[in-house]
């Protein structure tokens, strides 16, 4: 962590949320492929860009996060981790993203459910 945490702010390059599990790091950042350049420049092999979906959801109201994943479940969207980004929003790592932002919406759009 300290090493990736040096290697992007030192190109400028701020995390946005994130973690590590299962031995992975998972970070979200603006741009991605300068974020892996960056990585790569600094001697990690190892990197992948990966699109995910942010949204929001509504952390106040008791079950919505399991109406989420629930509303990606009935769309046949294969979820693979979640975490939050600084703004609050879930940040999803999906099989299919276009079909999670269908049925979820996008932050600061009208969602098509109610959570």
């Amino acid at each position: 962590m300290h090493d990736i945490g040096r290697a992007l702010g030192a190109a400028g390059i701020g995390m946005e949320g994130g973690g590590m599990w299962s031995g992975v790091a998972h970070y979200l950042v603006a741009d991605g492929e300068l974020a892996a350049k960056a990585l790569r420049d600094n001697g990690f092999r190892d990197v992948t860009v990966t699109p995910v979906a942010v949204v929001d959801l509504d952390a106040d109201a008791p079950g919505a996060l399991a109406r989420m994943m629930t509303t990606l479940v009935d769309a046949g969207v294969t979820l693979h981790g979640q975490y939050s980004d600084h703004d609050n929003h879930k940040v999803l790592l999906v099989d299919d993203v276009d079909a999670a932002y269908a049925v979820l919406g996008k932050p600061g759009m009208p969602r098509p459910f109610r959570a």
